[in-house]
């Protein structure tokens, strides 16, 4: 019998641990040829958007796919999980915070690939939902000792930093754009912002950016001139990342950029490419989120949930 997983379940079974081990596997898989990915497909209607993200990890044994919808009222997300040998349904999951976790862990683990050696110190611009995801995986990724944070409203960004430093025990400081950047060895973008968010001049040589909030052509949190100065380019699909990343489309309608320059962060985790060569140049990761790494983090807390008899039976079980 399928299992129903709700926030409650995902949130009592998920770990940071989890999401960083199942991101990562995920990745690895793709490289190796071992996992199909659908980039996103969105069906659009003036006041609501049904998006719907697809693949497969048949090394894990698992195909499936989350489906949600965007609306003023909020966001709704589901995850379905099928046995991918069988075909049969293992379980749905609602995955806000399952996508959170996941949304986080992949920048953290391109920052343990691609900052530099010795990185203590990042700048993260947001203090929303993802923001949050974004530095809870990269503390457990890396022995952060300082979070600077930049984010529009004083008020939310104050308490967003006061919580964050009492549950994690790390420092975890409102900051201004510029000192957000500065002396800052990673610095990550979780916002929707349709301008560049830092100057160039800002950056200290070797730093390694993240960019997570812009999937889509009007929004662009890093300039050209950063994005110029970037090697390697690391994305998680090529694929996805032509269609969505809205800080690399105008590079590469523009003919600066091409797509052969892009490296995908699972040619860098199974060696394939050295990734970071020069300790002085700057790199970038640009996560658009893909399909599998939902699923080999959904399929882990599945296997969580049986263990601990979590969850409801999922009542449409089709016949064989």
């Amino acid at each position: 019998m399928a299992l129903y997983l709700s926030e409650k379940d995902v949130r009592k079974l998920l770990t940071v641990e989890m999401a960083l081990e199942a991101v990562e596997s995920a990745h690895r898989d793709l490289a190796e040829g071992l996992a199909v990915d659908v980039p996103r497909a969105r069906s659009r209607l003036p006041q609501t958007v049904l998006h719907i993200l697809q693949g497969a990890l048949p090394a894990q044994g698992v195909i499936g796919y989350k489906a949600y919808t965007s609306n003023r009222s909020g966001n709704r997300f589901l995850v379905h999980v099928f046995d991918s040998a069988t075909g049969v349904l293992r379980g749905v999951l609602e995955a806000d915070f399952l996508g959170m976790m996941r949304t986080g862990a992949a920048s953290a683990v391109a920052s343990r690939y691609l900052a530099p050696k010795g990185s203590v110190v990042a700048g993260v611009f947001g203090a929303g939902w993802q923001a949050e995801g974004h530095i809870r995986t990269l503390c457990a990724a890396l022995p952060m000792q300082s979070i600077k944070v930049c984010a529009r409203d004083a008020d939310k960004l104050t308490n967003f930093c006061a919580r964050l430093e009492t549950e994690m025990g790390v420092r975890v400081r409102p900051s201004n754009p510029e000192e957000t950047v500065r002396e800052s060895d990673i610095v990550g973008t979780v916002t929707t912002s349709a301008t560049p968010l830092f100057q160039e001049g800002w950056l200290k040589p070797g730093v390694h950016l993240n960019g997570a909030g812009s999937n889509a052509l009007i929004r662009q949190e890093i300039s050209e001139a950063v994005i110029r100065r970037c090697a390697p380019i690391v994305v998680d699909s090529i694929p996805t990342a032509l269609a969505e990343a809205g800080d690399l489309l105008p590079l590469l309608e523009k003919g600066r950029l091409h797509a052969r320059q892009l490296v995908e962060l699972g040619d860098i985790i199974i060696g394939r490419h050295p990734g970071r060569v020069d300790d002085q140049a700057m790199s970038l990761f640009e996560s658009q989120g893909l399909a599998i790494q939902d699923l080999a983090l959904a399929k882990r807390v599945l296997d969580a949930a049986e263990l601990a008899g979590l969850g409801q039976n999922w009542p449409l079980q089709m016949e064989s």
